[in-house]
């Protein structure tokens, strides 16, 4: 077999791993933002001063936010427990330091300091488990698609080749859910001012950096004869494209739609489409092609994966799209997120109930087809992710509230209230702060230039699998280009946003 014959083997007709796995991951990159930030706050505790060298905080970004998930999806892999549970000590370890030490400084009892916090005002206007969200998948994505070349990533974790719960195969759906929390009719700022019509035009137009990517992708793979892995999205699509026409899509139907009632179109596309899956022979085309036997034959037969499955990542996207309205619902105080957080768990309870009849009753989980209990799997899990980073936010809030004067870059400040007295006002930790420390810190800076990490990690994943034989490195050398590939990615965005770059030409 060739190299390219190889690769394609490497990753292809592979089973997905269970989903009590892939549920216990999802606390690992949480922790390791609850970690910095403690941290960060230890350290002023002990130096009056927040970290401001710029070089000390990319390598503690990369050191705490970036390098466990390397070592998690590889050599820790077997033990996937582990690391959350180390992190999750040693933040607890952290946070007790703070508190003895806070407690030399006043004599409130803990529960007095509880109330306090639960009354708390916040920022309503900015969400940072939303931003934390979005750029941990991306960068989780970025990771997944050079380590699955490397014999150290678990067959498991990849994406499945029919049925199955890869860890990649949760990926690809939890970018559009991440997509559709931060679109214009979630943010209601140009969609309400505009009419409709304009609104439409600036959508179709917003999509062209996607179309060009998926166009350059796709000339690209051809003309070097990379890797593919076809029953993916088919000959010619691409995940660019797959972004692209959702989104588009999801547009022309809330233009139609109000927004508010997103998840019955998401519910009745995702069941609709399962049951045409079910009661025609539509299952078997997708799986197997028009002839039975796999052919490729015309654009449809030869994409047949990448266009139907747009069906359920539009379900996905409308889905998020209500979950995105409902967190931009007005809540200005501790426990006003709180009960939120209560409300989220329960929404997660009922999806996994759901998803257990959906499969037991419909049809297992599959990427492939994006069919209605892939759906569910993915809202589920990307709801559980983002409680988790929500409730993150909460705790480092509580210990910021601990040690006044200490920030956190990418977290919740506290806001005055309404009516505030003076002294209140001089209390509360100033929001700009916060802003002042955002330059150096790398979860801002992969915010700001999403999509070109996104395509220079795809670019430099091309280039290491030219160059290299993934299939036979050895476990060190693995990890050494997982690290300077993740570390020259994060440079980038780094010094970008030093610059105050951000590159949109849309």
């Amino acid at each position: 077999m060739s190299q390219k014959q190889l690769k394609e083997a490497f990753i292809s007709n592979l089973n997905g791993t269970s989903l009590l796995e892939v549920s216990l991951g999802l606390p690992l990159a949480p922790l390791c933002l609850l970690c910095r930030g403690l941290l960060l706050i230890l350290y002023y505790l002990h130096n009056g001063k927040p970290l401001r060298s710029r070089t000390c905080s990319l390598l503690l970004d990369f050191a705490v936010l970036v390098s466990p998930l390397l070592f998690s999806c590889t050599v820790l892999s077997p033990i996937i427990f582990f690391p959350p549970s180390i992190i999750a000590a040693i933040c607890a370890g952290i946070f007790s330091k703070i508190y003895s030490q806070r407690k030399h400084d006043t004599r409130a009892p803990f529960r007095q300091i509880v109330k306090d916090f639960q009354r708390t005002y916040l920022d309503s206007e900015y969400i940072p488990a939303i931003t934390a969200l979005r750029v941990y998948v991306n960068v989780l994505t970025s990771i997944g698609i050079l380590a699955v070349d490397f014999p150290q990533f678990p067959r498991r974790y990849a994406k499945a080749e029919t049925y199955g719960t890869g860890v990649m195969d949760l990926g690809v759906g939890a970018f559009i859910f991440g997509n559709a929390l931060v679109c214009p009719e979630v943010r209601q700022k140009s969609y309400v001012t505009q009419a409709k019509f304009s609104h439409l035009a600036k959508q179709f137009f917003s999509i062209w950096p996607l179309i060009f990517l998926g166009v350059g992708r796709l000339l690209s793979v051809k003309s070097i004869e990379y890797q593919e892995h076809t029953s993916e999205y088919g000959v010619h699509w691409n995940f660019f494209f797959t972004l692209a026409f959702v989104r588009l899509a999801a547009s022309l139907l809330l233009a139609i739609i109000p927004a508010n009632k997103s998840w019955i179109v998401a519910v009745n596309l995702a069941v609709l489409y399962q049951l045409i899956l079910n009661i025609t022979s539509l299952k078997t085309f997708v799986l197997h092609g028009s002839d039975g036997k796999d052919t490729r034959v015309g654009f449809f037969n030869a994409n047949r994966e990448g266009l139907l499955s747009l069906f359920g990542y539009l379900a996905i996207y409308m889905a998020s799209v209500q979950v995105g309205l409902y967190l931009k619902k007005h809540r200005n105080s501790v426990k006003d997120w709180m009960e939120a957080v209560c409300s989220l768990l329960l929404t997660v309870l009922v999806l996994f109930v759901l998803l257990h009849l959906s499969q037991a009753h419909a049809d297992p989980v599959s990427r492939r087809m994006a069919n209605l209990s892939y759906c569910i799997w993915v809202v589920a899990h990307c709801l559980t992710f983002f409680v988790f980073f929500l409730v993150t936010d909460l705790v480092l809030l509580f210990t910021k509230l601990l040690v006044k004067g200490s920030s956190v870059p990418s977290c919740w400040s506290v806001a005055k209230p309404p009516n505030a007295s003076k002294k209140d006002e001089t209390e509360a930790v100033p929001v700009r702060r916060e802003s002042e420390l955002s330059h150096a810190c790398l979860i801002s800076a992969v915010n700001r230039n999403q999509l070109l990490f996104f395509l220079l990690a795809n670019v430099v994943t091309g280039i290491v699998n030219i160059m290299i034989d993934t299939i036979h490195s050895t476990t060190a050398l693995t990890l050494c280009i997982l690290h300077l590939y993740m570390f020259f990615n994060c440079l980038i965005m780094y010094i970008l946003h030093a610059k105050n770059i951000v590159l949109k030409f849309w």
